[in-house]
């Protein structure tokens, strides 16, 4: 009965280790500034989960990078480092935004799926180049689909600017109909419904990738293209179908801000979830359940963080810093495994 309780525990014991690495790291910096370290953890810890406003705020970080991280996942698990979906976030955010205030008002259980179809269609479509570049003329991923999460985030940034840009000096879209806004569920806290959207999403990535013969399929293209291809998994139609599932999942995370938070499409509105996705991924070990909780602690260190630079002479950087250090115990060691597998 320990062994059981035990194994799992073990399995996760790096990034158990990686995490603590990082606030030790965090400790050290903070007492080389000359900053109160139990202090400055607790204003952190509290400023994510002490109150009810901040769970929701948390949470409403922790959504869309729930999506991104999928994303990343869903390509890494077939060998391909999908660096786009920054880009396919954007323009999944714009379709959805488009959705709902250039078409005319229709009843909410027609809308709201419209506009996350359109969203993940866009994200579906900006990974199609690269996924079919990738799959038969071997151009690397990396490169294009950096590339185009670029042109993604110019192209939307031209729209607002340019021919979609609402009245006001704020580069933004107009406000989306009432009927695609997605519910708030923790109000005054801007937690939509898009929380179980990405919820299920997780879930249906695992059945998909663990219980199904196409995600097998993907798997063992990942661990062994040759091996795979040898046993009748057809690569090129993996490496396409896993790029075209993660930008569709990026493109999702877009709708989910745009629905749910904003309310229209704003330059700008997001930080960096479709990056921050690829540490996410790595630090939930490719794992959908993995992937919600880093996400969680990633959406903490963020509002955490917001909370000690509004209370304390702490720079917002500390913050930074642990987001950096947890990146680099983790996924530095696992980069260098996939660049050595992929020469």
């Amino acid at each position: 009965m320990l062994a059981k309780v035990i194994a799992p525990l073990r399995s996760i014991l790096p990034e158990i280790v990686a995490v603590c690495a990082a606030f030790m790291v965090g400790a050290i910096v903070l007492w080389v500034t000359g900053h109160p370290i139990g202090d400055t953890f607790y204003r952190l810890f509290h400023g994510a989960f002490g109150t009810r406003n901040a769970i929701g705020t948390t949470l409403t970080r922790a959504t869309p990078l729930v999506f991104t991280g999928l994303a990343f996942s869903i390509a890494f698990q077939c060998g391909l480092f999908n660096i786009g979906a920054e880009g396919q976030l954007q323009v999944g955010a714009f379709a959805a935004a488009w959705v709902g205030f250039a078409l005319p008002a229709m009843p909410p259980f027609v809308h709201i799926p419209l506009a996350f179809a359109a969203a993940a269609l866009a994200g579906v479509l900006w990974a199609l180049i690269p996924g079919v570049l990738r799959a038969k003329r071997g151009v690397h991923e990396v490169v294009t689909t950096m590339m185009l999460a670029h042109v993604g985030i110019l192209l939307t940034r031209y729209f607002v600017f340019g021919p979609f840009k609402a009245p006001g000096l704020i580069p933004h879209t107009e406000r989306i109909a009432s009927t695609v806004q997605l519910a708030r569920i923790m109000p005054p806290t801007q937690l939509s419904t898009a929380l179980f959207i990405a919820l299920f999403c997780a879930f249906a990535v695992y059945l998909f990738l663990w219980k199904t013969s196409l995600g097998y399929g993907i798997r063992a293209a990942g661990l062994n293209p040759t091996a795979a291809e040898a046993g009748g998994v057809p690569i090129t139609y993996s490496i396409i179908l896993s790029l075209l599932l993660s930008g569709g999942l990026a493109g999702l995370g877009g709708a989910g801000e745009v629905l749910g938070v904003f309310h229209r499409f704003i330059d700008g509105f997001s930080p960096g979830y479709g990056w921050d996705g690829i540490a996410v991924g790595l630090l939930g070990r490719l794992h959908p359940i993995g992937i919600v909780l880093s996400a969680l602690l990633f959406g903490a260190l963020r509002v955490g963080g917001i909370a000690i630079d509004r209370t304390t002479d702490v720079p917002l950087d500390i913050a930074v810093v642990l987001q950096a250090m947890v990146i680099l115990f983790i996924a530095a060691p696992k980069l260098l495994k996939f660049i050595r597998k992929r020469k």
